[in-house]
Parts: C-alpha cells; structure tokens; sequence
C-alpha cells in the first residue's frame, strides 16, 4: 500500500507542475488554450467579426497645365488687360526693351539647371541699379517667340548700409520644398511695416549665397531670399532704387495680382489638393491663370550675369542664418 501511495502522489505532483509548461519536461506536450464556451451572449465582442477598416483613398495630384502657344498667348494677352485694370503705375516698354528683357531671361536660364517645359510666366528683376525693375514674361517651350506682359518698379538689395546683402542672380523656383507665409502687418521700431500691410504675400525662395554689400572685399553669406511688399505708407513711393536688405520688394496692387493669379504658384496649387498648409496660404476667390509658372529670375544688365548657385544651407531652417527684410 506504501507503494502504491506513493505511485498516486507522484503522479498527481507531476500533473500539478505541468500546468506550467516552462517545468515540463522537454519534449511534453503543452496543453492548448480551452475552446471558448459555445454562448454568443458573454462572447459577442470575440465572436463578432470585426468590419475592416476602410483603407484612405489614394492621393490624385492634378497635372500642371499645359497650353499650347496659340492659346498660352491669348491667356498672356488677358493677363495683360488685368495687369492694367489692377495694377497702377506700370512701367511704359518699347519694343527693343521688351526684347532685351527677354534676351536675359534666356541667357539666364541657359546658364541653370531650370527647364521650360511648358508655356509659363516668368518674374524676371534687373537689379542693376540704374534699372531696379521687375517684367513679368511669357515663355514658350518649343518657340523664340517669348512675350513681356508688363513691367513694374521694385528695390533690391543695396550697398553700403551693414548687414544689407546685395540680391543674388540666377533662377530661383518656388517649389513645395517650402512655404510661404503672409504679412502679419506689424510695425518695427521705427514704425515700418517691412513686409507690408497685413495678408500681403510673401514668397520664399529659400537660403542663398550673396555678397556683403556693406563689405568690398566680395565677402559673402546666406541670406532667406524672399519677395514681398514693402510699407504703404513710407517705402513704397521709395520703390525704383535699391534699398532692401537683399530680398525684392515689389508694389503692394503687384503682390496682390501674383497671389490672386497664381503666377509662382503652379506647384502650390498642385499642393494644396493634399496638403492643408498650402490650401490655407493660397487666397480664397483665386483665378489661378493655366501658365501659371513657378521661377523668380533675377538678372543684371549692368554686368556679365554669372547666377549664385543655392547654398547648401537652402532650405535650412529659418533661423539657421540671416533672413532679410525683417
């Protein structure tokens, strides 16, 4: 009987550790989890197969326009009208101006990496300081035939004055690789609004090389290349000479037209059908023109035009380095 006792105990103390299946001995089987009880009252959440969830639908980005040049010269010939219905104090060009602007629109972008690929508008600035004006220009992918819209007065940077950069030449895209921002419309110390009154526009253009205009020796440095109005009320009659701290500053009717015509915002429209940032920035009542283009150019016809290639802090943050104007 001793035994046979014993026997008993040892089994039921073997059968009580193999609950556990980390002391079993290896090779013993695991028991398996028990069914659940076959009552849909206390397991509906287990028994209910859950719905899946429906996946986001997928991201449509709309193609840039394209016109061909037929029509993209009847659009610039509309824009034209508008440009003189909106903007007050156009600059008056002759023929052979008109194609000189054209001329170093063409060389400019010969010497980058920018391509016309599409019937588009172009904001080309002569900084040259006897110039200090802005053309807006058709160009044509396929064709010599480009067209000058209208010509405005702006300021760039200046000389002389510490801390103020002269702009850079070159091309100089607004891409999706930033975003713009809108005057908030405060003054500084002085009682200046430097990017304008409240909503103007302000186009960024990213982190670029440009010389020290208060240094002759040709030093140069980084500075946030924007565009942008200017105060109303003191520094837009000032426009026409250079004066900025090397960003461009253009007439506030100007600022308004661009934004509300969409012409460097081709890429930003395309953006805004996905991302929220961009769809808050553009306007609200825009007419987004089909050669809407993306490039600031800026030239100089008073020197061989060599462009300033981006910085390799371009797209840095902004407080990595000197933004001007503000």
């Amino acid at each position: 009987m001793k035994v046979l006792w014993a026997g008993v105990a040892a089994t039921v103390l073997a059968s009580a550790v193999c609950i556990q299946p980390a002391f079993c001995q290896k090779g013993a089987p695991v028991p398996s989890a028990p069914p659940l009880p076959d009552n849909p009252a206390t397991n509906s959440e287990a028994m209910t197969e859950q719905p899946a969830q429906p996946e986001a639908p997928p991201v449509v980005i709309p193609p840039l326009p394209s016109l061909d040049d037929a029509a993209a010269r009847a659009e610039a010939d509309r824009l034209g009208l508008a440009l003189q219905r909106e903007v007050p104090h156009l600059i008056p060009l002759t023929q052979a101006q008109r194609l000189h602007w054209v001329r170093m629109a063409r060389e400019m972008i010969a010497a980058s990496d920018f391509q016309i690929t599409r019937a588009q508008v172009l904001v080309v600035v002569d900084r040259n300081p006897a110039v200090q004006k802005l053309a807006l220009i058709l160009a044509l992918p396929d064709s010599a035939d480009w067209h000058v819209i209208g010509s405005v007065k702006v300021s760039t940077g200046t000389r002389g004055r510490k801390y103020y950069y002269v702009t850079p030449t070159g091309v100089f895209p607004n891409t999706t690789d930033r975003l713009g921002y809108r005057a908030e419309g405060t003054k500084n110390e002085h009682g200046i609004r430097g990017i304008g009154a409240k909503g103007m526009r302000v186009w960024d253009f990213g982190w670029h090389n440009a010389v020290k205009g208060w240094l002759t020796g040709g030093e140069t440095g980084d500075i946030r290349l924007e565009m942008h109005a200017t105060d109303p009320d003191f520094l837009e009659s000032r426009l026409g000479r250079p004066a900025s701290e090397g960003c461009v500053r253009i007439p506030a009717a100007f600022n308004v037209f661009l934004d509300h015509h969409g012409l460097l915002d081709v890429e930003y429209e395309q953006a805004a059908s996905y991302d929220e940032r961009f769809k808050a920035l553009l306007p609200k009542g825009r007419v987004p023109s089909p050669i809407a283009g993306e490039a600031l150019i800026v030239v100089d016809s008073g020197q061989n035009m060599v462009p300033v290639r981006e910085s390799a802090k371009a797209n840095g943050p902004l407080w990595q380095a000197r933004r001007s104007d503000l």
